[in-house]
């Protein structure tokens, strides 16, 4: 394969998130050769913006938390359609996982006798979430990072994972280009682990970081691992709205936890105004007792900010819709109100979220422990992925895993706050760890020059077009808006068809997108690449979204309002047809084993 340099490896692992550095840490302990390839610097992964905090069941602040109420609360908050499988493991793994980050030099903040501190989050009936203020991603990132770089792994960074290379039916590495020099790699392994985040990019107001353009979902489906429940996509209900220029940046779940409010333009509490019947002996029904559960009140229920994010973020878009918005298009999020409760308010609010303090104080120029914020739902994460099997996160594809937000099955229609970071850690040790075995175990790989050259000329398409054909950038922003538009909080029928009318439009322009220049230093040309991943993976949404005709979790229909029993017994799966064609498939939810159902139950009458 002239001109493409060539590497070796046992596991190969797409992504240094939280999720990929973990499986590559647990690969490199196996004894086995392990590269690492990401997308932008180490160190810089989407894992960093993750704030408020990741959940186990410690029981540090609060003794009456478990792995069994951890279960019960994940499986209530994604609706049923979890595998259950991951929800028990990672129930109970992730309590070992959070010690682990402690071990190996993470700096979680203390209780008053030296244990690690955990808050209140959404959905979660107990105060749950190891923290570090609120910068806990990049504390993991930073703690992954420094234990895992002496194991003896290669990393391969500012580099994009074009396709999949295929040995048979087993995957047998990568193609890559290095994002700087456009110079072509060829990667072969016994074992590949997919750990590339999510597909927020496919919006136009979203939380998540330029990486996010769905490689890992689309890489999987194009070797012909099953993508599942795609049709779930969370907004996050807290996104910045003003200034423009910031507009869908993060503003952490943990401010609620913290006792922070959201009232609309009259100055009205309206989460009151709407709790589920599922939650309603959970949540308090006035402020004091709100109040009193966020300051450890073990007797008072939970203040209905802290609802699960599907439905706060609907109730923020309901509120914006009736007229009764901020100024700028959001609702109110009020943190410096607990200057009526605490003689130190200020002192507290810039202890608990520093970065909050500072994120608003230099890009929005708001003190928040004076006045409110303005916020509104973002598109934050995909609970649909990479469909694997629960204990070992291998795909359908033989030697192909995935672990993290590319893969589905732990948070089923929608994912409770801070079970991200500790899904990156279960799952991503679990995922490292089987990759390993799955390579010790099965013999050496070979690449088909052929495919590899087919790709190589696939990936220079754009550039040799000299310019003659329509901007990349332009094809992004339209299809961002259309999704945005159409498939966004609240769907219906006729604008989900007209987005699969305007998907397909947008990749025959696609096909001819022209970046100008060369292969150095090019954003245009990785733009025009990115977009055949951004194109499949928002026709599978779409798709998905459109076979779901009902109401359940992050995914809300205007046409189909309510829940459908049937419907909750299936999951949505979508894969490739023998001729490129996007097959969409329902599979009955695997029944669940009765002790689990039994702690559901009991659960339920706690």
């Amino acid at each position: 394969m002239p001109g493409i340099e060539t590497y070796e490896y046992d596991v190969l692992v797409v992504g240094a998130g939280g999720a990929g550095l973990r499986a590559a840490i647990e690969a490199s302990n196996a004894g086995v050769k392990v590269g690492v390839v990401c997308k932008s610097l180490l160190g810089k992964a989407h894992t960093v913006m993750a704030e408020g905090g990741m959940a186990a069941a410690m029981a540090n602040v609060d003794e009456r938390d478990n792995w069994r109420v951890h279960f019960a609360d994940t499986m209530r908050g994604g609706q049923y359609l979890n595998n259950w499988r991951m929800a028990e493991l990672h129930a109970k793994e992730a309590p070992s996982r959070v010690k682990e980050m402690e071990a190996w030099g993470a700096l979680f903040d203390r209780t008053p006798d030296g244990r690690i501190l955990q808050r209140n989050f959404g959905g979660h009936r107990y105060p749950r979430l190891a923290h570090v203020g609120d910068r806990t991603g990049l504390e993991l990132i930073r703690t992954l990072q420094d234990h895992g770089i002496h194991l003896g792994m290669d990393v391969h960074m500012e580099h994009t994972v074009v396709e999949l290379l295929m040995d048979g039916e087993r995957v047998a590495g990568a193609f890559a280009y290095d994002r700087e020099l456009g110079r072509f790699k060829a990667f072969r392994a016994k074992a590949v682990v997919l750990a590339t985040g999510g597909i927020g990019r496919s919006f136009r107001v979203t939380s998540n970081s330029w990486e996010y353009t769905g490689d890992g979902h689309s890489l999987a489906y194009r070797a012909g691992a099953v993508l599942k429940d795609m049709e779930f996509v969370q907004f996050h209900p807290t996104g910045m709205v003003w200034p423009h220029s910031v507009a869908g940046i993060l503003v952490t779940e943990g401010v609620r936890g913290e006792g922070g409010i959201l009232k609309n333009a009259e100055g009205r509490r309206f989460m009151f105004d709407d709790i589920p019947d599922l939650y309603k002996h959970q949540t308090a029904d006035n402020a004091d007792e709100g109040w009193r559960y966020v300051r450890g009140d073990r007797q008072a229920r939970r203040p209905p900010e802290l609802l699960t994010r599907d439905h706060v973020a609907r109730c923020i878009n309901r509120e914006i819709k009736a007229g009764r918005g901020s100024e700028h298009g959001g609702v109110y999020l009020d943190i410096a109100w607990i200057k009526e409760k605490l003689p130190n308010a200020e002192e507290h609010i810039k202890r608990k979220l520093p970065s909050m303090y500072h994120q608003f104080e230099k890009l929005a120029g708001i003190d928040i422990t004076k006045e409110p914020m303005e916020v509104g739902p973002t598109t934050h994460y995909v609970m649909g992925g990479v469909e694997v099997d629960g204990d070992s996160q291998m795909s359908s594809v033989p030697g192909l895993f995935a672990a993290g937000e590319c893969a589905s099955g732990l948070h089923g229609a929608n994912r409770l706050g801070g079970n991200s970071l500790s899904d990156l850690l279960v799952f991503g040790k679990r995922a490292g760890e089987h990759a390993a075995a799955f390579a010790r175990e099965h013999g050496a790989v070979s690449l088909d020059a052929d495919a590899v050259a087919r790709v190589e000329r696939m990936t220079l398409e754009p550039l040799e077009r000299n310019g003659k054909g329509e901007n990349p950038y332009a094809i992004q922003h339209e299809l961002q808006e259309m999704m945005q538009s159409h498939v966004g909080i609240v769907r219906h029928h006729g604008e989900m068809e007209d987005a699969l009318e305007g998907i397909a439009h947008l990749r025959e322009r696609a096909i001819h997108a022209a970046p100008p220049g060369n292969r150095e230093y090019n954003p245009g040309w990785h733009t025009a690449l990115d977009l055949r991943n951004l194109l499949t993976i928002s026709e599978a949404i779409t798709r998905s979204a459109l076979s779901r005709e009902e109401s359940r979790g992050a995914h809300a229909r205007e046409d189909f309002p309510e829940k459908s029993a049937e419907l909750g017994k299936i999951n949505t799966a979508i894969r490739r047809g023998p001729d490129g064609e996007m097959l969409l498939e329902k599979h009955a939810v695997k029944p669940i084993r009765e002790d689990l159902q039994a702690i559901i139950d009991e659960q339920q009458q706690a």
